[in-house]
């Protein structure tokens, strides 16, 4: 004769058990998911901004039929002499803190052709339409060039972008100004090729 209450007794405890690991299991979920919803909306963990790919200055755009030089100036700032870039990457978060990493950032004309020229450099990203962008700049004066071109920033913005910076330009510049290399926006349609 089998005892009805320990059968139940037995039964009662796997219905316990199974209900606490169900419970387990959805909290573990609902903490993951939050965690996820908070680095897609402000997390400074999560990328702002990306840049994937440089493009090297091309100092001047063309000359007009008078002879006028025209200057390939972006958002204000003039551009130094020729100077070509292998590789860019950058990423910039909410709370202003941007890496980037160059690499074959080099002369490409004159007597110093293929060198660093002794160049040190820094970052500006601009937010905004060409006539109302905002400006800003990595806090340190510059990182010098290893004798290959490459560099590494790893630095704070400032001021920090806004929550939604809008038509992203990057300028690596030097400490006098001029810009030397452009960053490529990284897009969702560059994040599938």
């Amino acid at each position: 004769m089998v005892n009805t209450y320990n059968v139940q007794l037995v039964n009662g405890k796997a219905v316990r058990n199974a209900v606490r690991g169900m419970l387990i299991v959805v909290i573990a979920l609902a903490v993951a998911s939050m965690a996820s919803a908070q680095d897609n909306s402000g997390n400074s963990q999560a990328p702002q901004v990306k840049f994937k790919g440089g493009i090297g200055v091309i100092p001047v755009t063309g000359v007009a039929a008078n002879g006028t030089v025209n200057l390939n100036t972006v958002r204000g700032v003039t551009p130094g002499a020729p100077w070509r870039i292998v590789d860019l990457e950058a990423t910039v978060g909410f709370d202003g803190h941007i890496k980037v990493t160059g690499r074959g950032l080099l002369l490409a004309s004159g007597n110093g052709i293929g060198t660093n020229a002794g160049q040190s450099v820094h970052a500006t990203l601009f937010c905004g339409a060409a006539a109302t962008a905002t400006t800003h700049n990595t806090t340190t004066t510059g990182v010098a060039l290893e004798a290959d071109g490459d560099f590494r920033i790893d630095d704070f913005l400032s001021p920090p972008p806004p929550a939604n910076c809008d038509t992203p330009v990057l300028l690596i510049r030097n400490v006098g100004g001029v810009w030397f290399a452009a960053g490529i926006p990284q897009t969702e349609d560059t994040n599938r090729k």
